[in-house]
C-alpha cells in the first residue's frame, strides 16, 4: 500500500513508454489509454524505487483522483509532541535546535572540547561532512536499485539480462549500456535514466 504520492512515475502500455510525469496526470493517462489498449498490459512504476504501483482506476476521473494517495506532508507540530524542543528564553533565535543526550568516552570529549566553538559546533561540522561524503554513495545505489528493480519486471525475459544486472551492480556503466543496447528502446532509455541520470556521463 502506498503510503505518499511519488514525487514521479512512469507508465507503460507493453514496452512503449506512456507518460511519465506526476502520478494524477500518468494515472489519468493510463485510464484514458486503457480502452484501446485492452491487449496490452499497463504498468506504473515509481522512478524513486523502480518498483510497480498498483492503482484502482475504476470510475471516473474525479474517483481516480480521489482514491490516489496524497504528496507527503509534514504533520503540525502539537505542544503536547514530546519531540518538540521546549521554548527557549527571549533573544535565543528559534534555529531548530534540538538537544539530546550524546555518550561518548573521556578522551572524545576533551577533543571535542578543543575544537573551535565547541561540541556543539564540532560535532554539526562532522555530521555535516559526513552527510556530503555519503550522500553520493546513498544516491547511486538508490539510483541502481531502481534501474534494477524496473528492469527486473520489464526485461528479466530479454536476453543478456542476468550479464547486464551483473555490469549494473559491478559499476561498469559501459559494459552495461553496451549489453542492453538491443533492448526495446523505451525500456532501454528509462532503465539508464533511472542508473545514470544524476550522474556525469562516461
Amino acid at each position: 500500500m502506498i503510503q505518499a504520492a511519488p514525487a514521479c512515475v512512469t507508465a507503460f502500455i507493453g514496452q512503449e513508454r506512456l507518460a511519465s510525469g506526476p502520478l494524477a496526470e500518468v494515472a489519468l493517462a493510463v485510464m484514458r489509454a486503457s480502452g484501446s489498449a485492452a491487449e496490452s498490459t499497463i504498468l506504473i512504476f515509481n522512478d524513486a524505487d523502480g518498483r510497480p504501483l498498483d492503482l484502482d482506476l475504476r470510475g471516473s476521473e474525479r474517483d481516480i483522483i480521489a482514491r490516489l494517495p496524497q504528496p507527503a506532508s509534514h504533520p503540525q507540530l502539537s505542544a503536547e509532541d514530546p519531540s518538540v524542543p521546549e521554548p527557549r528564553g527571549r533573544g535565543r533565535p528559534r534555529l531548530g535546535v534540538v538537544a539530546r543526550e550524546v555518550t561518548l568516552l573521556p578522551r572524545h570529549w576533551e577533543w571535542l572540547g578543543a575544537q573551535p566553538g565547541g561540541a556543539s559546533v564540532a560535532l554539526r561540522k562532522l555530521v555535516e561532512a559526513a552527510r556530503r561524503s555519503s550522500g553520493d554513495l546513498n544516491r547511486s545505489r538508490a539510483a541502481r536499485d531502481a534501474a534494477y528493480h524496473f528492469m527486473s519486471a520489464m526485461a528479466g525475459n530479454l536476453p543478456g539480462f542476468e550479464e547486464a544486472s551483473r555490469a549494473l551492480f559491478g559499476d561498469d556503466r559501459r559494459r552495461f549500456v553496451a549489453l542492453i543496447a538491443g533492448w526495446p528502446g523505451d525500456i532501454r532509455d528509462h532503465i539508464v535514466r533511472l542508473a545514470f541520470s544524476d550522474r556525469a556521463e562516461g
